[in-house]
């Protein structure tokens, strides 16, 4: 569905936005690559599987995910791998390693994966939420 934008000289063809019914997208992560599932579930996330999908529109999916503790990581990231944050204080630097994480929750792992492949604008909180856990 579009609508006409009269202006000067030339007619512009306007998408509207159009709100559809969110589909429920169901994977399981038994032996499947960290980075390569998170890539998929935010790409349904954002909407891009979607045949309307538009950049300013939150059309994504509801995804949930099953069979996280079985996930693999390639090489040595389970050893290697830090997570940074900071206090914006001196001396506030926090350090924790991805095997620390792994114990305690496999799921947080992939939701920080998937929180940094979504586009850094006004719809990423939303995104996140749709992203669900079953055990």
């Amino acid at each position: 569905m579009t609508s006409k934008t009269k202006s000067v000289g030339y007619t512009t063809l306007k998408p509207v936005a159009v709100k559809t019914p969110r589909k429920t997208y169901r994977c399981d992560a038994q032996d499947k690559i960290l980075g390569r599932l998170a890539t998929d579930i935010s790409h349904h996330l954002i909407g891009k599987t979607n045949v309307n999908f538009q950049s300013h529109v939150d059309n994504g999916d509801l995804v949930v995910v099953s069979n996280v503790g079985g996930m693999k990581l390639t090489g040595d990231k389970l050893n290697q791998k830090l997570y940074y944050r900071h206090s914006a204080r001196p001396g506030g630097l926090k350090i924790n390693k991805l095997s620390d994480l792994w114990k305690k929750d496999p799921s947080d792992v992939l939701k920080r994966a998937v929180w940094r492949m979504l586009p850094k604008n006004k719809h990423r909180t939303a995104r996140i939420l749709r992203l669900k856990f079953t055990r």
